[in-house]
């Protein structure tokens, strides 16, 4: 076990390193990407023909390690920042999350055609929380790491866009600052991106961003408990058994810990920090499981879906916060 985990580190420490430096930094990127990039790299380079004995350490970086990450990731949230949001906004972050949901995947699945836990993937990620959303799903229906990899492309593709088309898009839109923040947490598609748009427009727009957001990752967890339920009748074509996500509960549990429990700084670092290392060694892991040719067969339509919820969450996104809130 020891050198698949020893490969996913490895890759991992360049995918932080990568994103420290003053060349990349400005781009937003998270090293979860770097690492996933890196690992399909090394997989798919000629003269690096596989690690055979990685192959039980890269398994358990996909999946225990995986899982620790979400739970820790909760340690960003706490209920106060929730309830402070008021019911508008926590409606808007559901109403987000539901449509994107249910017409992304009526749309990927019978207009384009794709696999069902391609289209699944792709629209969690641009509906809940980004790669974050991406690997939990995964974690919860044991997709193909093809699918996984692609549907992480599409959310740094699009979302990377959203960070820089939405600080351009502020003066024409109308919104107050705080509305706008609003706004870019319940659209953009990862934390970092949230951050780096937030923080282009102004303090007021930041502050409010990533509350919102924060409480669309919060709708993580009874998302995986819909799938669970869904995913595991699939075959049969009836209500399947119920999949516990038990670190989805994890997520909670931390949500609640970390709004009732005032720990050290340094320690509340180290362990959010650890959490984002947790899904960095996982990154890199389902990277490696990742073969090009899977993705290229794959094809362009993951892609088309990708951009038309793109387009949904700007302009459906913009549309409703001005009837919400403005």
């Amino acid at each position: 076990m020891f050198p698949g985990i020893a490969l996913s580190a490895s890759l991992a420490a360049a995918g932080f390193a990568l994103s420290c430096l003053p060349g990349l930094a400005h781009f937003g990127l998270s090293p979860l990407v770097y690492a996933l990039v890196l690992g399909m790299l090394l997989s798919n380079w000629p003269r690096f023909g596989g690690w055979a004995d990685a192959q039980a350490g890269l398994a358990f970086c996909a999946r225990p390690v995986l899982r620790l990450g979400v739970v820790l990731f909760g340690l960003q949230l706490t209920l106060g920042q929730v309830f402070a949001l008021g019911l508008p906004a926590i409606g808007l972050d559901l109403l987000v999350v539901c449509s994107v949901m249910f017409i992304g995947y009526a749309v990927g699945t019978r207009v384009l055609g794709l696999a069902p836990d391609v289209a699944l993937l792709t629209c969690a990620g641009s509906a809940i929380c980004g790669a974050a959303a991406v690997l939990a799903t995964e974690s919860t229906i044991r997709a193909r790491p093809a699918a996984t990899a692609m549907a992480v492309a599409t959310v740094v593709l699009f979302g990377s866009a959203a960070m820089l088309l939405y600080p351009l898009l502020y003066p024409l839109s109308g919104l107050s600052e705080p509305q706008f923040g609003i706004y870019i947490g319940a659209t953009v598609h990862e934390v970092a991106q949230v951050v780096a748009a937030g923080d282009a427009v102004g303090p007021g727009a930041l502050a409010n961003a990533v509350v919102v957001k924060l409480v669309r990752v919060m709708l993580l967890v009874p998302f995986l408990l819909i799938v669970g339920r869904c995913w595991a009748g699939r075959s049969s074509g009836a209500p399947g058994t119920l999949t516990v996500p038990w670190f989805a509960f994890g997520f909670v549990l931390m949500v609640v810990f970390n709004s009732y429990v005032v720990l050290p700084a340094s320690l509340h670092g180290a362990l959010t920090q650890a959490g984002q290392w947790a899904l960095a060694l996982a990154m890199a892991a389902l990277g490696y499981q990742t073969r090009l040719g899977l993705l290229k067969a794959l094809g362009w339509r993951p892609f088309a879906l990708a951009l038309m919820l793109f387009v949904m969450l700007a302009l459906g996104g913009l549309l409703v916060v001005r009837l919400l809130l403005a």
